[in-house]
């Protein structure tokens, strides 16, 4: 017997199943209004607030701030904050200088204690991207230096990092390039042992140079998490990562570059609305476990994957599946706002 569909609606939004232990529930948030209206709408939800508000250059220097009002709002209502520090627009020059040259690397470990001591955070997490393929060691290396600092200040630190399914470069330049540059510069074991934990940023499988495709498909996901599990990383010191955002495609043109077909990330409300305003109906995919709508504008087609509340319960499922430490999600502010009926319980 088919179960009757308005039933199946209904389960797709019943709250996550009770764990043994609730999960350690990360959120990523910018210092704008979208991010900061969810938080004070949301903190019962959220364990970790994590600002991206922080860069570091090539000195080892480091510049930024938290907004006023998620500070407040942390303190409020007992949520951890824990800031990113990035490189800025993830420049890889930025990041090899720092990773590879040992006096930088020591004064990128002092400016980092010296952060928590002065803001007293209990957490950094560093969300260092772009990061070339031959310089993996030399970031293992930041890492540990880092860690010895930063745990003598009493914070902890953690890393965002890239994953991957495998250590195949792929036959393609695009495949090759996203390797060397993005998935396959992290050693994960060595990371997940010198960190207190890593999260496993599985998201952006396709992105707006790519052609379009799932945010982060359940198959990709799960081969990225069958991946770093296998390569020893212990599931207590793994977040995983979740995308809260969709993706919209269309094309774009200027008379610099010509046309050329365009993605971006875009909230789940207002690709919703220019879904709905297309006159268009999403599909379900089974397989991505997220929602794909194409329409016609104008006899050019337009794209949209679709991370909703369905999707994101689908997804973080895989947290209780292999007794992860929680997730990590990108980007508070740009959710389905169905999803927060699915959380469930969080660790706090």
């Amino acid at each position: 017997m088919r179960t009757p569909s308005f039933l199946l609606g209904l389960l797709a939004v019943l709250p996550l199943a009770a764990a043994a232990q609730a999960p350690e529930a990360i959120w990523y948030v910018r210092n704008n209004e979208a991010g900061i209206a969810s938080l004070s709408a949301n903190a019962r939800h959220i364990s970790v607030i994590a600002p991206q508000v922080y860069s570091m250059d090539s000195t080892g220097t480091i510049r930024g701030g938290t907004d006023p009002r998620i500070i407040a709002l942390a303190r409020e209502h007992g949520i951890t904050l824990v800031p990113l520090v990035m490189n800025p627009g993830f420049s890889v020059s930025v990041l090899h200088q720092i990773a590879t040259v040992p006096a930088l690397r020591t004064s990128a470990a002092r400016n980092l204690a010296a952060l928590c001591r002065t803001e007293r955070l209990p957490g950094i997490q560093l969300d260092f991207e772009n990061l070339h393929v031959s310089d993996r060691d030399a970031f293992t290396a930041l890492a540990r230096e880092a860690v010895d600092s930063v745990h003598r200040a009493g914070c902890e630190l953690s890393a965002a990092v890239v994953p991957r399914t495998d250590d195949d470069r792929g036959p393609l330049p695009y495949h090759q390039y996203m390797y060397d540059y993005w998935r396959g510069a992290y050693d994960f074991k060595a990371l997940a042992d010198t960190l207190d934990f890593i999260s496993y940023m599985t998201y952006a499988q396709h992105t707006g140079g790519s052609t379009p495709g799932p945010v982060a498909g359940y198959e990709w996901m799960k081969a990225s998490l069958d991946y770093v599990l296998a390569a020893g990383v212990p599931p207590a010191k793994l977040s995983l990562g979740l995308a809260s955002y969709s993706d919209y495609w269309s094309t774009a043109y200027d008379e610099r570059t010509g046309s050329r077909g365009r993605g971006r990330d875009i909230g789940y409300t207002e690709l919703m609305q220019i879904v709905t305003a297309a006159g268009a109906t999403p599909r379900w995919d089974k397989r991505q476990r997220a929602w794909v709508a194409m329409w016609e504008d104008h006899g050019v087609f337009e794209h949209a994957w679709i991370e909703d509340a369905r999707a994101f319960k689908e997804k973080a499922a895989l947290v209780q599946k292999h007794r992860l430490r929680g997730y990590s999600v990108w980007l508070l502010g740009t959710e389905d706002p169905k999803v927060w009926s699915v959380v469930g319980k969080v660790a706090r």
